[in-house]
């Protein structure tokens, strides 16, 4: 297979994986609560990298209290001796972007700029008439019934055409608003409010909605509210497939040929505020203390962030998932934690803290690994996140 059909391949399967977006045991992680879970930690992500079609390099950044610490295994970039993955290198941080949506939306609704019960039709109301009465609530915890337009079969097509050239961000929800994967008859998939179903729409919605109470771009919000009070220096929303130098290289690991550089065939536009973000595994470390705290928002809604409905990250995190407003609860044998994850071309992401922000982990592998694609390596890759929280609640 040449190389443009493989890079094809590649873009159609992370359009797919943005639409749906052997390994250590459970008694095994267990068992590391009483010794060295750091080391425990380093053992389970070697043990990744060397699974076959396993990613290239994997990197830890893990904080228990002050000082935040890295645990890497494997390679930043295939063919380069000895190039370990750094806490500095650039990550596409893929789901984990709608925290940081998330993140912007609560600090404009401690100012007073949005409201939680804030509709769509209040702020939107050139889309559809029947998602007006869907609230800001609802979209933050992907109880909205808004179909994904990641979903879309046009999407797709579209991805593949163009993977360099994404559309501008509120054409992305064209692919939801109008035929063929519009459903005049249906276009809620559930009344707001009564289910939880994951969708990449949701959250360029609140991105629009954060765009028109504020009269600024999202991107400006996003840096103003969220990485310049959280000191996250290297966080950025580019829309371009470019990535800043130094740069931790995503990889197809299952190409004919061996591990195929993908870091930058596909522009962060086409996934925008769902997915679009590129930071560092020290910044997202950074950013998910400050975000479980509530550092740019106020008590009364973080309370209210912090109310909790049966649902999954996506991919699953460790231990039993719940799903908070733009925040997910897992709770694990070493205790319970607040975060997100995330994959993507290349990329597979996991971030957590605890409720007070003295206890966080940021995991980083460039390979996207999901439960559906790679069972077995997820298997794996979803105990080390356990691991991960047990290296961070417990030092």
């Amino acid at each position: 297979m040449d190389v443009l059909k493989r890079r094809r391949l590649a873009v159609l399967s992370c359009a797919a994986a943005v639409a749906a977006l052997c390994s250590l045991v459970v008694s095994g992680v267990a068992g590391a609560r009483g010794s060295n879970t750091s080391s425990a930690l380093r053992t389970a992500l070697e043990r990744l990298v060397s699974s076959p079609h396993g990613p290239p390099g994997a990197i830890a950044v893990v904080q228990h209290g002050d000082t935040p610490i890295s645990i890497t295994a494997g390679t930043a970039v295939v063919g380069a001796s000895k190039q370990q993955p750094v806490a500095g290198d650039h990550i596409r941080v893929a789901s984990v972007a709608k925290a940081f949506s998330g993140a912007a939306a609560l600090s404009l609704v401690a100012r007073h700029t949005l409201a939680l019960d804030d509709s769509i039709g209040k702020w939107l109301p050139s889309l559809p008439e029947a998602w007006h009465v869907v609230t800001l609530s609802e979209l933050l915890n992907h109880t909205s019934g808004i179909p994904d337009f990641s979903a879309c079969p046009s999407f797709h097509a579209a991805v593949a055409a163009s993977p360099q050239t994404p559309p501008p961000p509120r054409q992305l929800l064209s692919y939801v608003t109008t035929p063929p994967c519009f459903n005049a008859a249906k276009p809620l998939e559930f009344k707001p409010g009564t289910e939880y179903r994951y969708s990449n729409s949701d959250n360029v919605v609140i991105a629009l909605m954060i765009e028109a109470a504020s009269h600024e771009s999202y991107s400006t919000v996003l840096s103003r509210s969220v990485a310049q009070p959280l000191g996250l220096s290297e966080t950025s929303l580019p829309s371009s497939a470019l990535m800043p130098e130094p740069y931790l290289h995503g990889y197809v690991t299952s190409a004919p040929g061996g591990p195929e550089d993908v870091s930058q065939e596909l522009a962060a536009g086409w996934a925008w505020a769902s997915g679009g973000v590129v930071s560092t595994p020290a910044d997202a470390n950074r950013f998910v203390r400050g975000y479980a705290t509530g550092a740019t928002t106020n008590a009364a809604t973080r309370a209210k962030q912090f109310h909790f409905v049966n649902g999954s990250s996506e991919p699953p995190g460790p231990g039993a998932n719940a799903a908070g407003l733009a925040i997910f609860r897992y709770r694990t044998v070493c205790g319970t934690v607040y975060g997100h994850t995330g994959n993507t071309l290349g990329y597979t992401q996991f971030i957590a803290a605890s409720a007070n922000g003295r206890n966080s982990v940021s995991i980083t592998v460039n390979s996207q690994i999901t439960p559906k694609t790679s069972p077995v390596l997820f298997s794996q890759l979803r105990e080390i996140f356990t691991l991960g929280v047990c290296a961070a609640t417990r030092g």
